[in-house]
């Protein structure tokens, strides 16, 4: 299973960090994609990527999660590739999920089906009627959204479970103690 985590110019670090960290966690195959090989965050941390978008086949794929990140999303929705290939995983119900201001992303793309969740103040840039939810994680079939930085772990391993099984993201859970941390 391939997993399509894009990599566009001003990108959140946390987000991006905790999806594919999460995955790999996981025992997954993260594919990290952009436009050149290597982008600048949000907060000027540079990261690698392992190919450029114009090499990824969307067939391929298992799913595409998108980090947040104001300019980084803004890129995101420029792209033609990231937007087409959105709309292919959809059409065959394979995971698509966007954090933090990312749900825009899939707003553009026209994927957004019953309900997801944002960073505050996206909600009505998404250009969708569907409702926007007061969740953390939302979870609408194959959609999967997230509300920002803070929520970026739980995020991903609801990816991951979608993906992997409940079996994996448990394991995964209790390997970095987010219980513990749950309970303070």
């Amino acid at each position: 299973m391939s997993i399509l985590v894009p990599l566009y110019e001003g990108f959140e670090e946390i987000e991006f960090v905790s999806i594919v960290d999460i995955l790999r966690r996981g025992g997954l195959e993260v594919i990290i994609a952009g436009e050149s090989s290597s982008v600048v965050g949000a907060h000027n941390i540079e990261i690698k990527t392992d190919r450029l978008i114009s090499e990824i086949d969307a067939k391929s794929l298992s799913a595409i999660i998108l980090a947040g990140g104001y300019n980084g999303m803004l890129n995101l929705c420029n792209s033609k590739e990231i937007l087409a290939i959105i709309k292919e995983l959809d059409s065959v119900n394979k995971l698509v999920a966007a954090i933090c201001a990312s749900p825009i992303v899939l707003g553009k793309a026209g994927v957004l089906k019953n309900r997801f969740c944002c960073y505050p103040g996206c909600e009505d840039s998404t250009n969708s009627s569907i409702k926007c939810v007061d969740e953390v994680v939302c979870v609408d079939n194959n959609i999967i959204t997230s509300i920002g930085p803070a929520s970026a772990i739980p995020f991903a391993l609801e990816c991951l479970k979608f993906i992997g099984g409940e079996k994996i993201a448990q394991k995964v859970y209790d390997e970095i103690l987010l219980e513990r941390v749950r309970k303070g």
